[in-house]
């Protein structure tokens, strides 16, 4: 079976990121895009990879979030192809409460814990814990057999990343899980499916979280 590989690259630090009053909730109609360190952070990843080329790929893919496209963009130089848009790698969707602010989301819809109610959504037309995870094991497949034997790089926010562990490593999806990630902005993970002792293809973790291009911060 042909060797299949996923670099998942975090997009740089955003204004929902960072707390401040008036910070509102990031869907598509709230998130305001990147900070300045955040471009700054993107811009020396992207100088890495034109440095090193170590991240050679066939195909790149972006989640529409302007957050994630603003990352895309500035790293596009590193690549000799075209950014495909990707609604799929979008964050988990908040519903109702996008683009309020944090205060005010709270104070409408509650301050929904996914561990004690499954089944209930940040705001209503969210989507829960479950269905964020179910989306992104379909986006993983789908990648996987569209682009079989082919280097991808899948532009992206931190919860995906999260949920890319409990899809390859066959967790319980319906809550999160116990033990929690730190994936940090600008960040690179990489996913490789290959063959391994007599199966004929097991996902294998590369690479998390590498942010060596940012270690003189």
């Amino acid at each position: 079976m042909p060797t299949t590989r996923l670099h998942f690259i975090r997009h740089s630090e955003a204004f929902s990121n960072v707390p401040h009053d008036g910070r509102v909730v990031s869907g598509m109609r709230g998130d305001k895009g990147l900070t300045p360190r955040g471009v700054a952070q993107v811009e020396r990843l992207r100088d890495r990879l034109l440095a090193t080329g170590e991240l050679v790929a066939d195909v790149v893919r972006a989640s529409t979030l302007l957050r994630a496209w603003q990352t895309a963009e500035i790293l596009a130089p590193a690549w000799d192809t075209p950014i495909i848009p990707d609604d799929d790698l979008h964050e988990l969707r908040p519903g109702a409460s996008d683009g309020l602010s944090v205060e005010v989301a709270r104070e409408r819809y509650g301050n929904v814990d996914f561990n004690q109610e499954a089944y209930r959504p940040k705001s209503p037309g969210g989507e829960i814990w479950g269905q964020f995870v179910l989306r992104v094991g379909t986006m993983l497949d789908r990648v996987t057999r569209d682009y079989a034997g082919k280097t991808v790089v899948l532009i992206t926010s931190g919860g995906v990343i999260h949920a890319t562990f409990l899809v390859f490593f066959s967790m319980h999806t319906l809550l999160p899980p116990a033990a929690w990630f730190a994936t940090e902005n600008a960040s690179t993970t990489t996913w490789e499916q290959r063959p391994w002792r007599n199966q004929p293809s097991v996902w294998t973790l590369l690479r998390y979280n590498d942010t060596s291009h940012l270690n003189d911060r």
